[in-house]
């Protein structure tokens, strides 16, 4: 779809440059002497358009390339940004020499429209330079899991002055799914605000962790060995092309810890996608607790007025 989006663009600034720089030929016959007043200003807008029509074409062939060859989301909607970005920065600069005859004074006027609008306009400023930060930082990118300022949520669009998240958790959920609504916040808060990537260096896992309360008297090393059991089980079956792989980083764990409420807890830490935490975690508990429940005589739970 994007690739044909493209190939009409192409195809509609070719014929639009071609008729431009036609048209400021055809401008030179003879037959336009009768217009000398009016010629030499219809010549050097048709230029202008002309100069402007091919940029956006070379930007809408650039898009092109990058839409077929750039395999990873975050660095396509980048490049394509940047392209965009350069595409208006040289059609201004077009206007701004058709707008004005000498260089000087049209370097003076943006000079002085630059002094004026940057006092006016800081807050959106601050927020367009955080944005160039972010494309060569690259502290989160497109479809990227963050937190940042207490909200956290999927990255969705970076724009030059904001960037959306798909809220995850929130005020009504107490899990990591998403909750439907979109968070909108200033490219700037990055610059004065720590950023939490979930996208870190064991790509594409993070690690989390479940406890379960247990009793003092119960066999540790056979709730030991049935949390790694379920927790084995479930990575081969839903990440089965990283199970292959070596598995040693990826390996889960189990650690025991006292509970504040005087039971014993065991914790089974593992390795996760961002995005299905809740469900890895509820699929781990509904293997590993009835093997728990099944030896009744080995682990023993709160219950009743014990509880």
């Amino acid at each position: 779809m994007k690739v044909q989006k493209d190939k009409h663009w192409i195809t509609m600034y070719s014929v639009t440059a071609v008729l431009l720089i036609a048209v400021h030929y055809i401008l030179e016959l003879e037959f336009f002497d009768r217009w000398d007043a009016y010629v030499p200003f219809l010549k050097k807008l048709s230029l202008s358009l002309f100069l402007i029509s091919l940029i956006f074409l070379i930007s809408k062939i650039i898009e092109r390339v990058v839409n077929t060859q750039t395999r990873l989301e975050g660095d396509r909607y980048n490049l394509l940004r940047i392209i965009r970005f350069l595409a208006i920065v040289f059609s201004l600069i077009v206007v701004i020499s058709f707008l004005f005859k000498s260089l000087y004074a049209a370097a003076l006027s943006v000079g002085l429209f630059s002094l004026v609008v940057g006092f006016a306009l800081q807050a959106p400023i601050t927020s367009f330079i955080a944005w160039i930060y972010l494309i060569f930082r690259r502290s989160y990118l497109v479809g990227d899991r963050i937190q940042i300022n207490g909200l956290r949520g999927d990255v969705v669009e970076i724009s030059y002055l904001d960037t959306s998240i798909l809220e995850c958790s929130g005020d009504y959920l107490g899990n990591d799914r998403r909750s439907g609504r979109i968070i909108r916040f200033p490219n700037s808060l990055i610059l004065r605000e720590e950023v939490i990537n979930y996208s870190g260096p064991q790509i594409p896992f993070i690690w989390n962790e479940t406890a379960l309360q247990i009793a003092y008297t119960s066999d540790l090393q056979f709730v030991e060995d049935c949390l790694l059991k379920a927790a084995l089980n479930d990575f081969k079956q839903h990440y089965p092309e990283r199970a292959s792989d070596n598995l040693g980083i990826w390996e889960p764990a189990v650690y025991f810890r006292i509970n504040t409420f005087a039971w014993m807890e065991a914790v089974i830490s593992y390795p996760v996608e961002p995005f299905d935490t809740t469900g890895r975690r509820n699929r781990v508990l509904k293997e590993a607790l009835p093997m728990l429940n099944a030896a009744p005589d080995k682990v023993k739970f709160p219950e009743g007025a014990l509880r």
